[in-house]
């Protein structure tokens, strides 16, 4: 298969106690794990597809034949957004960015925590299923923005750089109905160190 399941970068249990080890084991194991499946058997008989960066495949979804389109966009996406979302955690997480990052921020949105603010914020107002990022454009600015679904950036030109899920599934077993709780534990695993290089390489 041309796309695989990524491994966690850490045990499942790392991220205790702001994200459970049960929740880390399905959402990885079955919610990626699906979307991964359901990827590969829309490409197999559509050659050459399979071949190309899961980023080329969501920035342009209009070129794909029409009877994979959706099926590409919706588990495609879900494909990309959790590959970035386990690498953007770490148990060693939280705090705040430094270098060029920082400054980006500082540029965007004025302090760090006004981003944290506006990020948190996003997260817990998105309605219904989706996740909130924080994103570069083709000039290196950054900026908030909320994807429904799996829909990616790349869809709308932009590269991700921090995305948090907001899916039901990535918070209820320990958060129920609590998604700001949620939210709010997250920081805590944010691995800046893996945000500024995926800024950094926004920047090329």
């Amino acid at each position: 298969m041309a796309f695989e399941l990524p491994p966690l970068p850490y045990p499942e249990d790392a991220l205790e106690p702001h994200i459970d080890a049960r929740t880390m084991t399905l959402h990885h194991g079955k919610h990626h794990a699906g979307y991964t499946k359901k990827l590969n058997a829309a490409l197999v008989e559509h050659e050459g597809l399979a071949e190309k960066p899961i980023e080329e495949l969501l920035a342009d979804l209009g070129s794909l034949p029409e009877e994979i389109r959706m099926v590409v966009r919706n588990n495609g996406g879900g494909y990309a957004n959790h590959d970035l979302f386990w690498k953007v955690m770490s148990p060693e997480g939280g705090g705040e960015p430094g270098g060029a990052l920082a400054a980006a921020i500082q540029s965007a949105f004025d302090s760090f925590a006004n981003f944290q603010e506006a990020f948190s914020k996003a997260a817990a107002g998105l309605f219904g299923s989706g996740w909130v990022w924080l994103y570069a454009d083709g000039a290196g600015n950054l900026g908030i923005y909320t994807t429904p679904n799996q829909d990616s950036p790349y869809m709308d030109g932009y590269t991700p750089v921090l995305g948090l899920d907001v899916w039901e599934h990535a918070y209820y077993l320990k958060y129920q109905n609590r998604r700001p709780d949620y939210v709010a534990a997250w920081w805590n695993v944010v691995n800046w160190e893996a945000v500024a290089q995926n800024y950094a390489a926004a920047q090329k």
